[in-house]
């Protein structure tokens, strides 16, 4: 089976083997066994809501030190919008982003910009019509990975287009090179990230070989050091490059608004994403043009790698719209400034999503792939004996589905059996039965003792 990097891991130090993870994975990736949790990899999405709900830590998500930064000449910090929300709404947006300029890096480049970036292209996409309906967003990488496991049949839906945090890092990279005059291979390039899932996408990309972007920094663990540095800081750089549309992004909906359209559908959480997915598959959704999908409940502001509370994160972001709102038909880019319609008109074409002056493509270099979860054998005709198999066993488990046996249903039980990884005897009803099968034949046993046996037990009761 293919494998690629997962950022989410388990401690299993910490890990007390409570059931409550594999309750809640989408893609059932999480088995409880020996009491301990163990991640099927190639199931896992890395939406990270393992993380949120188990009660002991034991799930966590591997990201860049900040000190990695310190292994490029120029540096480039690329903050997602929701880093904004996280803060009190007495820091302004251009404060965040000097204070985050002052953790050690040369430059800051919103991600909200690539945002805007991608809203412009894919209300070109839908204008065309040439797609498949109704379209899905692929700005999330869970999202992305659960549909390649769980819903390939909509994986030409998808927005063919580079994430924000893609585009963000190819023009950030790009004017870097034009101003500063150093190499791609100089510039170092770090995504402040939200969630676990865009740490996979950078170090493992599916529709690429290699991503734009050289690390990701967990929110949680630059707040403290940046809020200190947003107190004892007096420099301001005008590092602010997008508008309200692009901050739009960090909470649910915020992408569909910016394209104009009336019949979308905005959901967040994965697990709701999977009822909507499967209402597309059932052709139930045939008037929806657009799919906002976000693994996240409360989107990218309430990802696992945040800090603030969601809800309270939304609250706070709404000051930084309304502020950018105002200056909106500016771009500043440093030096360089241009209006927001010489760069839409003549900079990007958006027909072919190329920059014009040097080619770079914001396409995806190839198309996704499934990645089958549910491969029994490579041998088709033994995959269809387990397959056979597996539906016997499962018909005769109790199908109440309660995660005692330490799989998520009844069914993964029936496909861990099959596999080998587990016995029928892990169901605690199977046990039960067999249990009591044994006492009967233990009892049946015992009456039909040898007479010999039973002389000798009736010659030690007359003593």
């Amino acid at each position: 089976m293919e494998s690629y990097f997962h950022s989410v891991t388990l401690d299993e130090k910490k890990c007390k083997g409570c059931t409550n993870c594999i309750k809640r994975c989408p893609t059932e990736a999480i088995r409880v066994r020996k009491s301990k949790a163990r991640i099927i990899n190639e199931r896992c999405i890395d939406c990270g809501e393992c993380i949120r709900v188990c009660p002991y830590h034991a799930k966590k998500a591997i990201t860049d030190s900040l000190d990695m930064i310190k292994s490029f000449k120029y540096k480039i910090a690329l903050p997602a919008p929701a880093l904004y929300g996280q803060f009190d709404t007495k820091y302004a947006r251009n404060k965040i982003l000097n204070g985050l300029k002052s953790l050690g890096f040369d430059d800051v480049f919103e991600v909200a910009r690539g945002a805007e970036i991608v809203t412009y292209a894919t209300r070109k996409l839908i204008e065309k019509g040439d797609y498949k309906k109704p379209l899905i967003s692929s700005a999330c990488p869970a999202v992305v990975r659960l549909i390649q496991v769980r819903f390939p049949s909509l994986i030409d839906n998808l927005v063919k287009i580079e994430s924000p945090m893609e585009v963000s890092a190819i023009l950030a990279k790009r004017k870097t090179m034009k101003l500063h005059h150093v190499s791609d291979d100089e510039i170092g390039v770090f995504f402040i990230t939200p969630c676990a899932a865009k740490v996979t996408s950078i170090k493992a990309p599916y529709e690429k070989d290699k991503s734009a972007v050289d690390g990701a920094i967990s929110i949680r663990d630059v707040y403290l050091r940046l809020l200190n540095n947003m107190d004892k800081s007096n420099e301001s750089f005008e590092l602010e490059i997008s508008g309200a549309e692009g901050i739009k992004w960090a909470s649910p909906g915020g992408e569909a608004l910016g394209l104009g359209i009336d019949n979308y559908i905005a959901v967040d959480g994965i697990h709701n994403v999977i009822k909507i997915f499967e209402e597309i598959e059932k052709d139930r959704l045939k008037d929806v043009e657009f799919v906002e999908a976000l693994a996240c409940t409360g989107g990218c502001l309430g990802g696992p790698l945040t800090v603030e509370n969601a809800y309270l994160a939304k609250s706070r972001l709404k000051k930084h719209i309304k502020d950018a709102a105002k200056v909106n038909d500016v771009i500043k880019m440093d030096s360089l400034t241009i209006t927001a319609q010489k760069e839409m008109k003549n900079e990007i074409n958006m027909d072919d999503l190329l920059l014009s002056d040097n080619g770079i493509s914001f396409q995806w270099k190839e198309n996704i792939k499934h990645r089958p979860i549910m491969k029994l054998d490579e041998d088709i005709l033994k995959a269809i004996q387990k397959l056979d198999a597996l539906e016997k066993i499962n018909n005769n488990l109790p199908g109440l589905d309660c995660g005692a046996c330490g799989a998520p249903s009844c069914r993964a039980l029936a496909e861990d059996i099959v596999r080998g990884m587990a016995d029928e005897t892990d169901c605690i009803f199977k046990l039960r039965e067999r249990v009591r099968q044994l006492a009967l034949q233990m009892s049946e046993l015992e009456s039909k003792m040898p007479p010999v046996l039973d002389k000798e037990q009736a010659n030690g009761d007359g003593e």
